[in-house]
This record gives structure tokens, sequence and C-alpha cells, in this order.
């Protein structure tokens, strides 16, 4: 089973794909885990990865592409796969189709985790960080202390990348290159859809609702 995994940022897709590789025996698969995972073992692919990443550009898609290839060609213990963060775009959705059908396999479920623009971001705009320990608050969902003085004495702050501008860029970015992702997928009717609007188990139920009869 190869189940794909789409959603804004902030919609809640590391703490359902931990739930996801536990209930279905599924490997995770993030690009993230990838680039790292090369670099670290400076590969000729990590290399070329790494020559974008100095000049703070992105990966093209038919690197990310022949990344994710040479990691689906390594042995898998588990009953599938679970990609997050891959495909991205319509072109990465058209190659992964194509890598696949050599082997003859293909994507079984494309589940989106759909939720409004306004709640992301109260999600992405909310959270707080400690300056000196890295802890993690959250305006709405786990209020920091009031004078925002961590336990271990050091200031409580928002970071940059939290900020209402950074946050509307990333859904934007989003919704131009993912977004038709989904609608890809839809059109092969491999699409999937769940409010992740609620608490993370009310997500999580909802998730086995909607993959009833796929596995």
């Amino acid at each position: 089973m190869i189940l794909i995994l789409l959603g804004p940022p902030g919609a809640g897709k590391g703490t359902q794909t931990a739930a996801l590789v536990k209930n279905y025996q599924l490997t995770p698969i993030s690009t993230g885990d990838i680039f790292r995972a090369n670099l670290a073992a400076n590969t000729p692919l990590g290399l070329e990865a790494k020559n974008y990443m100095s000049q703070g550009l992105l990966a093209p898609d038919d690197l990310v592409v022949r990344l994710v290839a040479d990691r689906l060609s390594q042995p898998n213990p588990t009953k599938g796969y679970l990609l997050d963060g891959f495909p991205r775009t319509v072109f990465q959705a058209e190659a992964l189709e194509k890598m696949l059908a050599e082997k003859n396999q293909k994507v079984g479920v494309c589940l989106l985790l759909d939720i409004p623009d306004n709640e992301l971001m109260v999600r992405l705009t909310g959270r707080r960080v400690c300056r000196s320990c890295g802890s993690v608050w959250h305006l709405t969902f786990s209020p920091p202390p009031a004078d925002l003085k961590c336990q271990c004495g050091g200031e409580i702050y928002q970071r940059d990348d939290d900020g209402e501008a950074a946050a509307s860029n990333r859904l934007k970015v989003y919704q131009a290159q993912t977004q038709p992702v989904a609608t890809w997928y839809q059109d092969r009717g491999l699409l999937r859809a769940v409010s992740a609007s609620g608490t993370p188990e009310a997500v999580e139920k909802s998730i086995s609702e909607a993959l009833a009869g796929a596995f």
C-alpha cells in the first residue's frame, strides 16, 4: 500500500503521520529525511542537493524525484509506504505514477487533511518559543506564562517564521504548488479528504473511517 498524505502547513501532518505509521504498519518517507540522509552520507544526489541549498534555492522537481526514486528502490520491511511532503507538484505526481508503474505498483490513496485558512493562521501564528531552552507553547492551545518567562528563566518570543507575513506566504506557496496535486488525485478517484479542524484524536478517527477498506 502506498499512501500519500497532503495538507497545508499547520494541518497536523506530523501528528497524523505517527498515528498512520503505527496503525497501518507503514514506512514513513519524507523528502526532508531523504535530503538529510543523503547530505549526511555525501552521496552524489546529496552533493547535488547541497549545491542548490547552499545558494538558498529549492531543489528542482527532477532532483526531488530522483531522491525519492532512490529511496523507494531500497528494501521495505513493512506493509507499505507513507509519503509525506511528496509529491508537492503535479510534475512530481506524474513522475511518481511512472516510477511506480515500472514496479507494477500504484498509489492506493491520497489523503488530504483539509482545514480553513483562518484556522491555519491561528495555528501557525500562535506558537511561542523559549529563547534559552526551546520549549514551545501556543497562545490558543497551551498558553505561555503571562510574564512570558520560561521556567528556565529564558524569554518566550515569537519567531520570525511564525509571524503573520511568513505564515501567509507559506499558505500561498502551498495553494499554488500543492493544492493542484490534490485535484490531480481527485480526478483519478484516489483522493479522500478529512477535516483536520478537530482534536488529534478526532482527526485520527476521521482518517480511520476514510481509509476503511483501503488496506
